[in-house]
C-alpha cells in the first residue's frame, strides 16, 4: 500500500531517551506522577484497579455479549448437526431444536456476567435457560413435526447442547473475571463535585463493582473532604484538566447541585474541551431519578453533554477495516520498507527507525514509529521544533522519503497494534510548538481531535492541511477539519480518504514535508 501522508513531526531525531520509551498500554500505578505515588498508597482508593488500561483498549460489554452469543450459536449449530447425524433429525427439525435454546439464553440474561456472580450461579442460570429452551423445542417439534423421532432428537442434540454450553460458559465466565481483574472490562470514571450524589454513586459502585471511580475533583478545596468513601479528592478542575490519569478515564461525571445552574454551565463549558465523555448526575434530583441514574452510570450515558461518539458498531467496523487493509498494506510494503531501512543506514549514522511520543486517543501518549529522515541529535528542551523549508537536519534520503511520505510506512505497526487507525486526525508530537506557543493552547477545541484514534491519513490531509502547523491559522484549520471528520466518520468516507490520499499527495508541491 502506498504511503499515507500527513504532517511531519518537528524533531525527527532519535535520542536515546526516546528509544528507551516503553509502550504505554498498561501502566502500573507506581509510574504515575508524584501526586499519585507510593507515599499516597491510601489515596488510590478502593475502586482503582492495579493497572490502568487506556480507553482504546477497553472491551465494550455489549460487543463481548455479541461475541458470546455468536459462539453459542455456532455451538448450537453443531448440536443440531449431532441431532441430524445420530438422532435422525432433518435440517428443519435441527433448527427447531437449536433456535429456542438460543432465544431462551438471550432472554435469561445469560450473557450478563456480574462481578459478584460466581461460576456456579452462571451455570445454574444456564441450566435453567437451556432446559426451558429444549422444552420449548420439544413442544414445537410435537406441533410441527409430530412424526419426527422427537425423543432421539432431544436426547442426542440436547446432550450435545448442554455439554457444549457448559464448556463455553465456563470459558466466558473465567474470561470476564480475568478482564475485570486486569482493568479491560470495568469502565473508569472520575467525579467532579464532592457532593452527596457523588458519595451515593461511590457507595453504589462499591456494592456492585460495575465501575471504577479513580478520584474526585472539587474546586472548593477548603470545604471538600480528603476522600469520599475512601476515594481520594485529587484537587480542583485545574488539576483535572492536565491530570495524567485522564487518558485512562472513560467518563467524567459532574455531580454538582441541581440548583447551581450557573456553576453547572461553567463546569460543562470548561470541561467540554476534554476528549473524555462528560455526563451529568445532578445532586438534589428526586431520589428515584438519582437512583436510576446511578444504576445506569456504568453502562450508558446519562445527560451526555460532551465526548466522543458512542457507536460501538461503527468502531468495530473501523477496527476490522484497519486490520484487514493494514495487514494487506504491510505485506505489500514490506520489501519497500526493507530497502528504505538499508538506504537510511548507508546515508547517515544512526538507526533506521525513529520513535516519538505523540498524542493518541483520549490524550493518551503513544509511541509512533517512523523511518528516520533527520540526522541524529541530542533531545530538545522547551517543546518540539517543527520542520522548516530547507531544514539542514534533513538527510538526502530523508528529503525523498518525506516528500513521498514513505517515512510514515512503519506506522502500519501502530495501526495493527490498535494505537492508531488508517484514517483519523494526525497524531501531533507531545509539546508541539507553533511559534513560541504550544499548539494545543491556540484552539479551544484542540483536544476534540483526540476523540478518535489518530490516523496515517485523514480528512485534513486530502484537503491540503499537511506539513507543519506553524501559524495559529494553520492550527485552527487543521483542528476544524479533524473535528469535521470525527462528526462525519463512516466506513465509506474512510475508503474515500484512503483512495484520495495518493493523488492528493502526488499533486502537493507546496507543503513542507
Amino acid at each position: 500500500m502506498p504511503a499515507l501522508a500527513q504532517q511531519k513531526p518537528a524533531n525527527d531525531v532519535d535520542p536515546p531517551t526516546l528509544e528507551a520509551v516503553a509502550r504505554p498500554s498498561e501502566v502500573p500505578l507506581e509510574s504515575l506522577p508524584p501526586a499519585e505515588q507510593p507515599a499516597q498508597q491510601d489515596r488510590r482508593g478502593p475502586l482503582r484497579p492495579a493497572n490502568l488500561v487506556p480507553t482504546r483498549a477497553r472491551l465494550p460489554d455489549h460487543l463481548i455479549a455479541w461475541m458470546f452469543q455468536a459462539g453459542d450459536a455456532v455451538m448450537l449449530a453443531c448440536a443440531g448437526a449431532v441431532a441430524m447425524a445420530l438422532g435422525g433429525a432433518s435440517l428443519t427439525e435441527a433448527l427447531i431444536l437449536t433456535l429456542p435454546v438460543l432465544l431462551a439464553l438471550s432472554q435469561s440474561k445469560a450473557y450478563q456476567f456480574g462481578p459478584r456472580q460466581g461460576l456456579a450461579f452462571q451455570l445454574a442460570r444456564l441450566t435453567l435457560a437451556a432446559g426451558v429452551g429444549l422444552a420449548g423445542a420439544g413442544l414445537l417439534l410435537a406441533l410441527v413435526a409430530p412424526t419426527a423421532p422427537i425423543f432421539n432428537i432431544l436426547a442426542t442434540g440436547g446432550v450435545a447442547a448442554f455439554a457444549g454450553l457448559y464448556v463455553l460458559h465456563a470459558v466466558w465466565s473465567l474470561s470476564v473475571r480475568r478482564w475485570r481483574a486486569n482493568g479491560r472490562l470495568t469502565p473508569n470514571v472520575v467525579v467532579v463535585g464532592a457532593t452527596g450524589a457523588a458519595e451515593r454513586l461511590i457507595a453504589a459502585s462499591l456494592r456492585s463493582r460495575d465501575v471504577n471511580i479513580l478520584g474526585v475533583f472539587d474546586d472548593r478545596a477548603g470545604r471538600a473532604p480528603k476522600a469520599l468513601c475512601g476515594v481520594p479528592v485529587l484537587g480542583g478542575t485545574d488539576a483535572l484538566m492536565n491530570h495524567k490519569v485522564m487518558p485512562y478515564v472513560d467518563r467524567v461525571v459532574i455531580t454538582v447541585p441541581a440548583k447551581a445552574q450557573r456553576r453547572v454551565s461553567q463546569l460543562v463549558e470548561r470541561l467540554r474541551v476534554l476528549p473524555n465523555e462528560i455526563t451529568l448526575l445532578l445532586d438534589g434530583e428526586a431520589p428515584d431519578q438519582e437512583a436510576a441514574a446511578i444504576s445506569r452510570i456504568a453502562n450508558v450515558p446519562l445527560a451526555r453533554v460532551s465526548g466522543p461518539p458512542t457507536d460501538a458498531g461503527r468502531a468495530l467496523v473501523k477496527r476490522l477495516q484497519d486490520l484487514v487493509i493494514g495487514s494487506i498494506a504491510l505485506l505489500v510494503a514490506a520489501p519497500v520498507m526493507a530497502i528504505i531501512a538499508v538506504l537510511i543506514r548507508l546515508d547517515s549514522p544512526g538507526p533506521a527507525l525513529f520513535r516519538q511520543r505523540r498524542h493518541g486517543f483520549n490524550n493518551e501518549e503513544i509511541v509512533v514509529w517512523k523511518f528516520r529522515s533527520m540526522r541524529a541529535a541530542p533531545p530538545q528542551t522547551g517543546g518540539v521544533r517543527q520542520v522548516a523549508a530547507d531544514d539542514d537536519r534533513v538527510t538526502r534520503i530523508g528529503r525523498f522519503i518525506r516528500k513521498t511520505s514513505l517515512d510514515e510506512l512503519p506506522q502500519i505497526f501502530n495501526v495493527l497494534r490498535g494505537e492508531m487507525s488508517l484514517v483519523g486526525p494526525r497524531p501531533h508530537p507531545v509539546g508541539l510548538m507553533t511559534g513560541e506557543v504550544e499548539s494545543a493552547r491556540l484552539v479551544h477545541e484542540y483536544a476534540h481531535r483526540h476523540r478518535m484514534k489518530p490516523g496515517m491519513t485523514g480528512w485534513a490531509a486530502i484537503h491540503g492541511s499537511r506539513g507543519p502547523v506553524d501559524t495559529p491559522e494553520l492550527v485552527r484549520r487543521r483542528v476544524a477539519l479533524d473535528v469535521e471528520y470525527i462528526e462525519r466518520q463512516s466506513f465509506w468516507l474512510d475508503l474515500y480518504i484512503i483512495i484520495m490520499t495518493i493523488p492528493c499527495l502526488l499533486g502537493d508541491s507546496e507543503n513542507v514535508r
